[in-house]
């Protein structure tokens, strides 16, 4: 019966694996080829974007291939996200370097060959909610039939992360050596390092000129689903309230998660979801205040230096679903609201605390320098280099 229902799963295995299998009797280990693959985008973007430019920059004469593809769940889209995993395995048999930025099922169906590095550069910074082998046997976790078919991430040559501090909670959810997980940075954040806010500023506010003049609040609550498909959005906040007690001086930015969609937005006067146009990092370059419930945006955010918000409305229900590394209201560097008066209260009294932003800032990063990308290129490449 188990078998009946990951059927899908165990034929896209076998496919995958003749694939690999095949590909390794075909063809050599290419020493010069460097594979960045995800399914959360179909353009680099990210972490994958700014070490492929790193690299580039550094070692131009290796061969670079990218492979996005973002799942869709339409049939059509999953026609074609079945032919990109088996470009995806062919680039992993013959790929010297495979770089990848989340959970990626060609890595788990294959035993990479001996000559290639499988390197994850996770998506979210720091450790905040439980993820990864730490929430097997949670409601949101992967169950234990599952586990017997798809061996979730494992195959990692190396890891890389914000923090020393992070280590041994990335060890348990990758079930990997700490020996293995280096803490050099996120490439990512060099954004915040590197770019000047005056071009940035210019091109929204010629976009949205009504909010010239404005306090910005970014609303970035987390991804709740299992997989990849897509989530309807209902703010637990209440806009109507926020926009009665702040309305003259602030507007909301709403970002959502690549599988988020919004359903309940009706005021575009004072309320904007702002998604394709604009990066995360770069409304966190434009935002007053960071406003969210359990995303891992707040360690990025942190590197800015500015006040951020917890709306926990469902603070004990999260815990059961999934649960937390560290004690939550203890970690958070503001305060945490369930009711959308004391967070507007709150937001206009400006009573921000940033000294507790800047040691949460501290402690999960590691450096501060803008320098991440060059840091991780370089130690990539140092081995088979001979740097």
């Amino acid at each position: 019966m188990g078998s009946l229902k990951y059927a899908s799963t165990i034929i896209t295995k076998k496919v995958l694996q003749v694939v690999h299998f095949s590909s390794c009797l075909l063809f050599k280990v290419n020493k010069n080829k460097i594979t960045f693959a995800s399914y959360r985008s179909d353009e680099l973007s990210g972490n994958l974007l700014y070490l492929s430019e790193a690299l580039k920059r550094k070692y131009p004469d290796k061969q670079y291939v990218t492979l996005m593809k973002r799942f869709d769940s339409s049939v059509t889209g999953k026609v074609k996200y079945f032919v990109h995993l088996i470009k995806a395995t062919y680039s992993l048999a013959t790929s010297a370097y495979f770089i990848i930025d989340d959970f990626y099922i060609p890595v788990y169906f294959v035993r990479p060959r001996e000559n290639t590095e499988v390197i994850q550069l996770w998506h979210a910074a720091g450790i905040f909610k439980k993820f990864g082998l730490s929430t097997v046997g949670k409601p949101f976790g992967p169950r234990p039939d599952y586990l017997k078919h798809v061996k979730i991430h494992s195959n990692y040559s190396r890891l890389y992360v914000s923090s020393a501090d992070v280590v041994p909670y990335y060890a348990e959810a990758f079930g990997m050596d700490e020996d293995r997980i280096y803490p050099l940075g996120l490439p990512r954040t060099d954004y915040f390092f590197s770019n000047s806010n005056t071009a940035l500023k210019e091109r929204f506010f010629n976009e949205y000129p009504n909010l010239r003049g404005k306090k910005l609040l970014l609303y970035a609550p987390t991804y709740r689903g299992k997989s990849h498909y897509q989530d309807d959005f209902q703010s637990p906040i209440d806009f109507q309230i926020l926009e009665e007690k702040l309305g003259g001086e602030y507007r909301i930015l709403i970002h959502l998660h690549p599988y988020m969609r919004v359903t309940d937005i009706s005021d575009q006067k004072f309320v904007y979801h702002i998604q394709k146009e604009y990066s995360i990092l770069e409304l966190m370059s434009l935002a007053d205040i960071l406003i969210t419930d359990y995303s891992s945006v707040i360690f990025d955010y942190s590197l800015l230096g500015k006040p951020m918000v917890f709306f926990a409305h469902d603070l004990e229900d999260y815990k059961r679903e999934r649960d937390f590394y560290l004690d939550y209201k203890e970690m958070v560097p503001g305060p945490v609201f369930a009711q959308t008066e004391a967070l507007a209260d709150w937001i206009k009294n400006e009573d921000f605390n940033l000294e507790a932003v800047k040691n949460f800032k501290k402690r999960f990063f590691d450096f501060h320098d803008g320098k991440a990308s060059e840091r991780i290129a370089m130690h990539i490449m140092e081995d088979k280099t001979g740097g």
